[in-house]
């Protein structure tokens, strides 16, 4: 597929669902986890990242985990790219479009995206473990030394979705009207091997279905490339 023809039918599109993964956010310089250079090829105190990653290594070794999670995953300073401000145009222009993010940084609602619909979670909302007060915000992670605490002493975990944990039903059913609805679906910067996320795609019916992506995925309309550079070209 051509650069022209995925712009006329963003043109000529009602509804469209961007689902995007950890390739829209790598170009603003955050790590992927997958890639050879991932944050799944470094191990951290002998421990494999998938290991920090859950929920049994939160609640267990929960000093450990914060440190780990601040160092990579508290993106302060990093900013949006050319693949979050097109899609954040788009929606300021007036299209009906509809973001659903596999990714916890924040950066399409920092590019001024509304309409986002995050499957994992994000790392500016946090909770208190057992009372579930909402903390807003990155602060209350970045302030504290080591484990985050509320003033009664109560542990503030991310609300985002760790390994051994479910998503979050209410989220996914919000995902799948949109897709349901939509007459075109942009996937980008995902191989589509992170599950139960990459499933969703087969709620979308329409007819129009593009991929953009470094590596290959086996979607009739693909487009190889980086998907930063790619809408730059339609900005």
């Amino acid at each position: 597929m051509e650069i022209e023809e995925l712009k006329n039918l963003i043109d000529k599109s009602r509804k469209i669902v961007f689902f995007g993964g950890a390739g829209v956010s790598t170009e603003s310089g955050l790590k992927d986890f997958r890639g050879n250079k991932g944050l799944y090829s470094e191990s951290f105190y002998d421990y494999k990242p998938e290991e920090v990653l859950s929920s049994t290594f939160l609640y267990n070794n929960p000093k450990v985990f914060y440190e780990y999670y601040r160092k990579n995953f508290i993106t302060k300073g990093i900013k949006p790219n050319d693949a979050h401000y097109y899609l954040a145009e788009l929606e300021k222009k007036g299209k009906d479009i509809t973001i659903i993010t596999q990714n916890i940084d924040g950066l399409h609602q920092l590019a001024g995206s509304k309409n986002v619909i995050e499957l994992h979670g994000s790392i500016y909302r946090n909770y208190t473990v057992n009372t579930k007060r909402n903390f807003e915000g990155i602060d209350h992670i970045l302030k504290a030394e080591g484990i985050p605490y509320d003033e009664n002493g109560e542990m503030i975990r991310p609300d985002v979705t760790l390994y051994g944990e479910m998503l979050n039903q209410e989220v996914l059913n919000k995902a799948i009207k949109a897709l349901r609805n939509a007459d075109l679906l942009i996937v980008g910067g995902t191989s589509l091997t992170v599950y139960p996320a990459a499933n969703l795609i087969n709620y979308y019916s329409g007819e129009e279905m593009i991929a953009i992506n470094r590596d290959y995925i086996p979607i009739r309309n693909f487009i190889k490339g980086n998907i930063g550079e790619i809408f730059k070209q339609l900005r």
